[in-house]
């Protein structure tokens, strides 16, 4: 009779975002924008994913493993605080910064929307850095 040698288990995708570590998701319209984020964030070993809107984000897998939401606060089509009233719906209460180019009074989000921070745009890198290495647990 012959054995049959029992094949290593492969990773499926949500496997591995789960087993390595903390993904921090960027949502935002601004391409150029998103990719510096998303640039920034990797040479601080993050696992990055970026999405240019929100209905891209919410139709992914990916967000039901997302450590920190980077949310432009104002984009077309469903606004950041109704993803979050999206999410919430969803069960998830993801730890969310929101990223704005508005001049305007948008505080009144951090508390309707449950968000950790607004930044305005251009961003801050290292307060950015701060926000989401709390977000994540990290020190």
């Amino acid at each position: 009779m012959m054995s049959r040698r029992k094949q290593p288990h492969r990773a499926t995708r949500e496997e591995a975002l789960v087993r390595d570590g903390p993904v921090i998701a960027i949502v935002d319209d601004d391409e150029s924008f998103r990719e510096a984020l998303e640039s920034f964030l990797r040479t601080f070993a993050f696992r990055v994913c970026s999405f240019a809107s929100v209905e891209e984000f919410l139709q992914s897998t990916e967000w039901r493993f997302v450590s920190c939401l980077l949310l432009d606060l104002a984009m077309p089509g469903m606004k950041g605080f109704e993803v979050k009233r999206e999410l919430a719906a969803r069960g998830l209460r993801i730890p969310t910064v929101f990223v704005t180019a508005h001049t305007g009074d948008v505080e009144q989000y951090l508390v309707t929307a449950d968000a950790i921070a607004i930044i305005r745009k251009p961003v801050d890198q290292q307060m950015l850095l701060r926000l989401v290495r709390s977000a994540v647990g990290e020190r």
